[in-house]
């Protein structure tokens, strides 16, 4: 049971921190922040994602360069140029090292904006770092696991983000339903969305991508739009100017 929750908990605490501040706010300025609260949320980030965590920097570069390349080969993770969900993500992991360790030739326009703590970022994405977490969770699941079968849920449990990541850029290009009819194959995966804390609303995405809210409909409940109201509240974060949604634009 103990592994279980340790798991559900895991789940949810890293995704909420990857479309939060990775995918909302470093790659889309859905809303800004000060300084201070950019590096707790680097923290928060690490300690959630642990062995997955991504660099907000490389992070927000890639999903750049997906909405600018949606489906072509510049797509940094398009189920059109991989035959299997495992080759794209082996293909992402490959793109993102060579932004990360400065050999990929990056645009200057994907690069405006971005959260930069290079010092951060060098220990959190080390190896050394990886392993470590990998130790601690490893020593988790054996001092807690109750059965055998639980441990199937450790490959999980270490590579999290990279798993979020292709549950939404591999099956939301593939299946799903449309909202928007657009020049690419983003389809809304699940409604309501309450396993991917709205991500999965992925042709909303592509049509509106600074939207705090990625739910149109009156039944699409994106988990994360209500948080961000209430960091807002909180004088946590601002958020510069409405976005609006045009519903005649919406398929019906």
């Amino acid at each position: 049971m103990i592994i279980l929750l340790f798991f559900i908990l895991h789940w949810y605490l890293a995704l909420f921190l990857q479309t939060f501040f990775q995918h909302r706010y470093a790659s889309h300025k859905a809303f800004t922040m000060s300084p201070f609260w950019e590096k707790i949320f680097y923290l928060f980030a690490y300690i959630t994602q642990g062995s997955s965590y991504m660099s907000p920097k490389v992070y927000g570069i890639m999903h750049r360069m997906h909405h600018a390349y949606t489906d072509t080969e510049k797509d940094p993770h398009s189920p059109s140029y991989s035959p299997n969900v495992f080759a794209m993500m082996w293909r992402t992991r490959h793109i993102y090292l060579e932004i990360a360790h400065g050999k990929a030739d990056v645009e200057e326009r994907f690069l405006k904006g971005l959260p930069d703590w290079n010092a951060f970022d060098n220990w959190a994405g080390s190896r050394w770092s990886r392993l470590l977490w990998i130790a601690v969770y490893t020593c988790f699941y054996i001092g807690f696991a109750s059965s055998p079968w639980l441990f199937l849920l450790l490959p999980l449990t270490i590579t999290m983000g990279a798993v979020h990541g292709a549950i939404i850029n591999w099956f939301a290009h593939k299946y799903g339903y449309i909202n928007f009819k657009l020049k690419n194959t983003s389809e809304n995966l699940i409604c309501p969305d309450l396993l991917m804390l709205g991500e999965s609303y992925h042709n909303n995405h592509h049509k509106h991508p600074s939207s705090i809210n990625f739910g149109v409909r009156w039944y699409e409940f994106d988990p994360v739009y209500p948080a961000i109201l209430l960091m807002k509240w909180l004088h946590i974060i601002r958020i510069p100017a409405p976005v609006h949604v045009y519903k005649k634009e919406i398929l019906s």
